[in-house]
């Protein structure tokens, strides 16, 4: 790879020569043309997505170029994948997101919790996670990291700031009893305690360990942070873009599935999952950097003096108090532009729950003719949209002509006035803030698996697969989890996913269990990425600020993989199972197979 002034030239010969090679070499051999094809540009894209020798967005356009020319797919079918249904439902709902950032109702929304919960150590970091997995739910977890960590950062500096004063006043007050009950002693027996010269008493081994556990609580309250993003991001479709990829690929294929992943049926079985993931990693990071004690009588110890029954405020904490009720007096009042928004993020997320629920009639079937057959996510997703592009910001004011009035100034000012006041989101918001290279990744990824499946090569794939059928599915589903989770560290999250589904999807056809037995699973797994600062921009955003280092991300994150792959196996096998019918084979995926 070239660098400098010529590396992009460099890297796009590179791809050049190594293209004019595989023509080459494609054209000689005539077995299994369509699959080797279709195989060798999924290869050349999952080598760059790894590396990221070019941007993944660029990356993702390949099949764009090289699929019409190696005659696998027609450019018509190739470029239909990157704008479908799935990607509209995914721009939809990221549209929303940018106006609850644009008017501040996240902030609103994290402080009036962080308020309502506490700031005792631990409730305070609870409420931190809480907090930021909810949002992330909704918006991406970038921003909602972006937005938490200088919240934390503001509690930590204030509650650190106050200890040092409480720490000068105890030893302005103090000091000077100590260096005069010293002195009368030293005098009586020379030899029992050393005086310091200038009159001070030597510094007091408590202070250090204060710092080291305040370095800890720092890190436990950054850190929660970022995992608590990652976490949060699992429990909605549109929440972080592995879920995408899991609809946008069993659309692709599985065109007969009737809808088995729709938004609600996903958050059905996601969101317990979420909560368990959330408990357990908030214990974690308690025991790991509170100082809690993993014996059970300590641990209670410790866990009624950390949550402070009975007690009153310290210092700190009414410190930490005074930082969050400060930032929520500077939000003022909720203002009308705030209050439509939230008000059409309910209406969104009760369109998306109602569409189409499962144990009753939805609104689609309900208020459309064979509406359950054409109306998806993606309908209400842009409605709702649309809405924020029409509704005011400002409280319109209803003022009827006065023909009396003789003010020729303020008749003029209200001519220059515009009629309409300003919408709820502006297009220039929404063309700078929206992450347009994942909707190219996610396209990318639904051109790779259909080609995959018209190509062939899913079901060569899955013909290569059939010696697992003799494993249990459960011990399979635990296997891929733990890969899929080593694997995104080093790897954008979506493009693991994109990666890996395909072929997941393959070995579930030839060794005949519920796709989505294996599906869900690597796609939550997608999302596991704690151990590294690079492995996803919640962790890169928390490392920037200082306080913690690789090697602590890396001890807590081993131990969150390991929490996160047991609860989605444990979700797969429990309330999974009936919800997506798992332990039958489904006909609409024997009928694709057998396509």
């Amino acid at each position: 790879t070239g660098s400098g002034v010529f590396g992009p030239l460099t890297r796009a010969t590179n791809v050049f020569l190594m293209f004019k090679n595989s023509f080459l070499r494609l054209n000689v051999s005539s077995i299994m043309l369509q699959e080797a094809k279709c195989a060798y540009i999924i290869i050349i894209m999952a080598v760059y997505w790894c590396t990221e020798v070019i941007p993944l967005a660029v990356t993702s356009l390949m099949p764009v170029v090289f699929f019409p020319l190696l005659g696998v797919q027609s450019s018509k079918s190739v470029c239909l994948q990157y704008l479908n249904d799935t990607n509209m439902l995914f721009v939809g709902g990221l549209i929303v997101a940018i106006s609850v950032e644009q008017w501040n109702l996240h902030k609103r929304i994290a402080l009036r919790v962080l308020l309502i919960l506490g700031v005792k150590p631990a409730l305070l970091m609870l409420g931190f996670m809480i907090v930021t997995a909810f949002l992330s739910m909704w918006i991406s977890n970038t921003a909602t990291t972006a937005m938490m960590v200088p919240i934390v950062q503001a509690v930590l500096d204030q509650m650190d700031n106050t200890e040092y004063d409480v720490t000068v006043m105890e030893q302005a007050t103090g000091q000077t009893n100590t260096v005069i009950e010293l002195e009368e002693k030293n005098a009586s027996d020379p030899t029992s305690v050393h005086v310091i010269s200038n009159g001070q008493v030597p510094d007091d081994p408590r202070c250090s360990e204060e710092k080291k556990m305040r370095k800890r609580i720092c890190k436990g309250m950054t850190l929660c942070v970022c995992y608590a993003a990652s976490i949060g991001g699992t429990a909605t479709l549109t929440g972080t873009g592995p879920n995408m990829v899991l609809k946008g690929q069993m659309n692709q294929l599985y065109p007969n599935n009737n809808d088995i992943v729709n938004f609600a049926s996903w958050f059905g079985f996601a969101f317990p999952n979420m909560i368990l993931m959330l408990v357990l990693a908030w214990l974690w990071l308690q025991c790991s950097f509170m100082g809690l004690n993993i014996f059970f009588s300590l641990f209670l110890k410790a866990l009624k003096k950390s949550w402070g029954c009975g007690t009153e405020r310290t210092a700190k904490e009414k410190a930490a108090y005074n930082v969050l009720k400060a930032e929520m007096k500077k939000l003022g009042p909720i203002s009308y532009a705030e209050f439509n928004v939230l008000l059409m993020f309910v209406l969104l997320v009760l369109l998306w729950f109602s569409r189409h629920p499962g144990f009753v009639k939805g609104w689609a079937t309900r208020l459309f003719p064979e509406g359950e057959k054409y109306i998806t996510d993606s309908a209400p997703a842009v409605f709702i949209a649309l809405l924020l592009f029409i509704l005011p910001a400002n409280k319109p004011k209803f003022i009827g002509w006065n023909p009396s009035m003789s003010d020729p100034e303020q008749t003029e000012e209200d001519i220059k006035k515009p009629f309409l006041p300003a919408a709820l989101l502006d297009w220039n918001v929404v063309q700078r803030k929206m992450p347009w290279s994942i909707v190219l990744l996610l396209g990318g990824g639904f051109a790779l698996a259909d080609a995959s499946a018209n190509s062939g090569l899913s079901a060569w794939l899955g013909h290569q697969m059939t010696p697992l059928g003799s494993i249990p599915p459960w011990a399979i589903a635990t296997v891929l989890s733990l890969i899929i989770a080593v694997f995104t560290e080093c790897t954008s999250n979506v493009a693991t996913a994109t990666l890996f589904l395909p072929v997941f999807s393959s070995m579930a056809a030839s060794v005949k269990i519920h796709p989505l037995y294996v599906m869900l699973p690597g796609t939550l797994s997608a999302s596991f990425a704690f151990m590294l600062p690079v492995a996803t921009p919640p962790n890169a955003i928390v490392f920037s600020y200082g306080h913690i280092r690789v090697l602590d991300m890396v001890r807590s994150g081993i131990v969150m993989n390991i929490i996160g792959v047991f609860c989605v196996t444990l979700a797969i096998n429990t309330w999974g199972r009936p919800m997506f019918e798992l332990d039958t084979f489904p006909a609409w995926a024997n009928s694709t197979t057998n396509q």
